[in-house]
């Protein structure tokens, strides 16, 4: 018998539950799972020919509407064999564009491209957005049903979105005034910045994008992409609703790392369909990397949810910075999305002026996650994306989430103003969290509600009110020895 190796599986159970000892051991940290080294795209070789925009007609000045020019230089260089299409210095302005096969789609140091404020000058196409397939804008940069494909350069994508901003907020004045709440998300189309769809071993790089009309970077239906070192600055002039970082929706072998986000939304997402709609498509978020990021002002750090229907599972964050981030770790559904979130990791985090750390909720934002037709409405004659929305979710317990298997380590929360709020359900229980060397220091402790077996190693939190975390109609969660300090 082996002395040594039977000691290591000794103390991994007594950190872990036995059930989970095994995956975790596979890994040379006992905590990074094996198959984070196979995430993110494949290198990329292009043709050495350079295609030129302005060859084609495109205009720098920043004024003239460019977008079928350069399109033109795209479907050329695809056509040909690929190759890099590219920019001279300047300002263009572009409806969406689409990127296709064996393009490497470059934008300079002194190029910046500029979103048209004009709606119009985006294409209404089959996809899916917040958790439902619908007729939407295109995005302003599109990778659809595409492969091997790079989008990258140090110059600048400007999403011009203060317009749509302005314009979500008066339709949602409107729409809550007839409670309409749950559907003006979906009624006031506004435009992605880039959207990867349906597409395997893309690489988006080094870009700077900022004023996003709607989410910045969408990965919908994808495989094998991989997001570096891409800056966002979304909070230009104004806070822009539901300006997401990067979203990563039902897709896998995704690899995110090197980014720097600045948005008023989740700054790093997954999410897997919402409701009845979701439940159909039944796509999971699985394998994605997070990892040697920077998280400043946005709703979460590391979110997913709150669509949640075809499960998020195998997910790993590490080495992030977070600052005025509103969340730490967010995971959120409600009754009628269903799915399981489920093997969870994250390590080397650190966080300043947060507001809750850990946040945990199966019954997140009533007046938008449940949809309720109000009188005056004939169900008959409501649009496609209406009706999927008020589609019920049958059998109800169908529609009940479920949470599992968290590992958070190395965690350094300072300035939070509550260290954690979980609320499961009686019909569905947070279960089997683990935290290792995990210290919050918060305004107030929080709660803890309707979970069972936490495990804890060196865990502290100092709140300042001297509160400690209320715990209901939970087993096997005892803080009573964590320090407070």
């Amino acid at each position: 018998m082996k002395i040594a190796p039977l000691f290591l599986n000794i103390l991994c159970c007594l950190f872990f539950s036995c059930k989970e000892t095994a995956q975790i051991t596979k890994s040379k940290s006992n905590f990074e799972p094996e198959w984070i080294n196979k995430v993110g795209a494949k290198k990329n070789t292009f043709s050495p020919k350079i295609y030129y925009t302005n060859d084609f007609g495109a205009v720098n000045d920043g004024v003239t509407l460019s977008t079928k020019s350069i399109q033109k230089a795209i479907d050329e260089c695809s056509k040909n064999g690929g190759g890099t299409v590219t920019f001279k210095s300047g300002k263009y302005l572009i409806g969406s564009l689409f990127i296709k096969e064996g393009v490497h789609f470059n934008v300079p140091e002194n190029v910046t491209l500029l979103g048209s404020e004009n709606i119009a000058d985006y294409p209404e196409i089959d996809t899916r957005v917040a958790g439902i397939e619908m007729k939407w804008p295109a995005a302003l940069i599109n990778v659809l049903d595409q492969k091997n494909i790079t989008l990258d350069g140090e110059g600048t994508i400007d999403g011009q979105g203060k317009v749509y901003w302005d314009y979500y907020w008066n339709l949602r004045k409107e729409y809550e005034a007839k409670n309409l709440r749950w559907i003006v998300d979906y009624d006031a189309k506004r435009p992605r910045t880039i959207l990867i769809s349906n597409s395997k071993n893309v690489f988006l790089k080094n870009l700077n994008i900022q004023r996003a009309g709607f989410w910045t970077v969408q990965v919908l239906y994808s495989e094998y992409v991989t997001v570096d070192g891409i800056k966002i600055r979304n909070n230009i002039g104004g806070h822009g609703p539901s300006t997401d970082g990067v979203d990563i929706d039902s897709s896998r072998w995704i690899l995110v790392q090197n980014c720097d986000i600045d948005c008023n939304d989740d700054n790093f997402c997954l999410k897997a369909g919402r409701d009845w709609d979701g439940l159909r498509i039944n796509k999971p978020t699985e394998y994605v990397v997070v990892r040697n990021c920077i998280a400043r002002q946005g709703a979460g750090l590391f979110t997913l949810g709150s669509e949640t229907s075809g499960s998020i599972r195998h997910v790993y964050a590490s080495n992030i910075q977070g600052f005025g981030t509103k969340n730490g770790l967010n995971i959120k559904s409600a009754t009628n999305r269903g799915g399981t979130v489920e093997d969870v990791y994250m390590e080397n985090i650190k966080m300043e002026s947060v507001g809750t750390f850990i946040t945990i909720s199966m019954n997140w934002n009533p007046a938008y996650s449940y949809s309720k037709l109000p009188e005056g409405y004939t169900e008959e004659s409501l649009p496609p994306h209406w009706k999927k929305m008020l589609t019920k979710v049958e059998p109800e317990s169908k529609g009940i989430p479920t949470f599992k298997n968290i590992y958070l380590k190395n965690i350094d929360i300072k300035g939070a103003k509550k260290a954690i709020s979980v609320s499961g359900l009686k019909e569905s229980i947070v279960e089997n969290v683990h935290l290792k060397n995990v210290h919050i220091t918060a305004q107030t402790a929080g709660s803890i509600n309707f979970s069972q077996n936490w495990f804890l190693d060196d865990v502290s939190i100092n709140a300042l009110d001297n509160s400690t975390l209320k715990i209901e109609n939970s087993t096997n969660v005892d803080f009573s020895k964590v320090a407070n300090r």
